[in-house]
This record gives C-alpha cells, structure tokens and sequence, in this order.
C-alpha cells in the first residue's frame, strides 16, 4: 500500500486475484485441464499459421485474414492463461497495478481485434460468393492490408478508451478482485471514486465495436444466404455452405459467449458464471478456432493432407 496526497486513505499498489475456486483439489484439476488447453491452443494456432504459409493453395484473402486471427488467439489466450496458471499453485495469487494495467489493456485489444478480423472474414466471404467476379479487384492485396490495419487501429483505440476508464480510478480499500483476471468490471465494484466512475469511454467504444461488427456480420451473412439460394447448382451451394460454415461456427462461440457476458442483465447471472463464460471465451474458444477450420474447411484439409503427403514421400 502507498498514502494518497490527502492521507485519509491508502492506494492499492496490488490486487489479489480471488480465481475461480477456493479448493485444493480442484486447483490441481483446472491447472491440468487449463494447461492442456492453452498448449493445444497454442499449437494449434501455430500449426495454422504454419500451414497457410507454406503452402501456396491457402494464398487466398480469407487464409491471410485467418493467420492474423490465429495470431490473435494466441495473444488472447496468453494474456490471461499463463498468469491463471500460476495462481492455481500459489495460496494468495496477486497481481501488481502495472501488470493488472497490462492485461486490462491486452485483453481489450485482442478481443476488439477479435471482433474485427471476424467481421472482415465475414466480407470476404461475401464478396467472393456475391461478387465473384469483382473479387479479385475488390479483395487485392492492398485492400486486405488496408482492413488488417483498420482492425488493428481499431483494437488500439479501444483498449486505449479501456485504459483511460481504468487509470482515474481510485482504489484506496478491498483489492481482493473477484475474477481471475484484471477485467474492468470487477475492478470498477473495487473503486472508491464512488460516482465519478468514468465509464462512459469504454462503454462508447465497446457498444460501437459490437454494434459495427455485428452488422456487418449479419448484412454479410443475408446477402450470402440469399445467393446460396438462388444457386441452381447443388456442388455450387455444397461449396458455398463449405467456406462459411467454420467461420459461421467460429462467429456464434465467440459472440455468443460476448453477449452473454456484456449484453444479458446482471441480474440473470452470477459472477461466478460470468468466470466460467469468460474463461470459455478468453481460454477454450482460442483452443477451437483452429480445429474448427480444420475440420470444416475443406481446402485446409485438403492442404494439411498434402503436406502430411509431402513429408511421407520427400
């Protein structure tokens, strides 16, 4: 603890992260659950951008746009896990002010940035299934740079409206948080600046975000269902279904699990279910991105067997 100008109070220099559960045994569970995860995720991510890399069958817009989301996954993932970790093999798991400062800011960027290469995935698909003639000029190489930076500009804008939320707040009591990550919620309940909590930043830059991803998401989704349906071609639907169905899949676990968190009263759930969804988010979601567009996508497949071929016969 450090006094505040005024000496009436003293400023928290440390928070305690209370995690998600109190008991021995089940410490041990998650932290072995928890680690297989983060490892799969990891390699699994890797593998991806690995394989999009070397082979030249993925040099398309939408496998540039999956590296990036690859990468992000394993940004998103590691923000929260490795320190998760090691607070399951500690009795009393604290975190600094700057390192809490830290993965506010990390966790806000990769989850904005998140929500932003998902939209762009979602564009692309509808180019290429509404507009495939116009593809080509409208997915160049400089476009997809130009929307990589946009997401990118975008993910720094909002962490940096998180940070300018968090920064002013005075903390000068309890600095046990109720997560087991610094998030923005639980840190705020924490303050003492009682009402001039200034939220308003975050809360504008957050409902923006959301509200532009999802709209492009859903008008870009529309118009492909409207295409696919008026395709006469069965191989040409089958096809079609092929390059959205993973990225569909990937859109709904992951906003689905946001809106429960951000959207849903608070009053319908509990913090400790609010933990459980965001450690499904922020933890479980970056392990299935990648098996979900291994499974699914046909041309990755495709790509991994013959690379798998490669290394047999070379």
């Amino acid at each position: 603890m450090a006094f505040l100008e005024d000496g009436n109070h003293t400023a928290v220099t440390e928070f305690i992260l209370l995690g998600l559960t109190d008991d021995p045994v089940l410490k041990v569970v998650l932290f072995s659950i928890i680690l297989c995860i983060y490892l799969v995720t990891v390699f699994g991510n890797l593998s991806t951008i690995l394989l999009i890399r070397v082979s030249s069958q993925l040099h398309h817009p939408m496998y540039f746009f999956l590296s990036h989301l690859a990468s992000v996954d394993i940004g998103y993932s590691s923000t929260v896990t490795p320190k998760m970790l090691a607070n399951f093999l500690v009795e009393r798991s604290t975190i600094s002010y700057l390192g809490c400062t830290i993965q506010l800011g990390a966790g806000a960027f990769f989850g904005t940035l998140e929500c932003f290469l998902l939209a762009t995935m979602a564009y692309d698909r509808f180019i290429a299934i509404c507009n495939p003639l116009l593809y080509s000029t409208k997915m160049s190489t400089q476009v997809c740079v130009q929307l990589l930076v946009g997401s990118y500009i975008g993910g720094l804008l909002n962490a940096s409206s998180f940070l300018l939320s968090f920064f002013p707040l005075l903390f000068c009591g309890p600095n046990r948080v109720n997560h087991y990550s610094c998030d923005l919620t639980p840190l705020i309940e924490l303050s003492c600046s009682g009402g001039n909590v200034p939220i308003v930043p975050a809360s504008f830059c957050s409902a923006f975000v959301i509200i532009v991803t999802v709209s492009v998401i859903v008008i870009s989704y529309t118009y492909i269902l409207i295409t696919i349906l008026k395709m006469r071609s069965t191989e040409g639907r089958q096809k079609a279904f092929s390059t959205c169905t993973s990225h569909l899949t990937a859109v709904t676990l992951y906003y689905g699990t946001v809106t429960f968190i951000y959207v849903m009263p608070k009053s319908s759930y509990s913090t400790d279910q609010n933990k459980v969804v965001s450690v499904f988010y922020t933890v479980v979601i970056p392990m299935l991105n990648p098996i979900i567009y291994s499974l699914r996508n046909n041309e990755i497949k495709g790509a991994l067997k013959r690379q798998f071929a490669r290394k047999i016969f070379s």
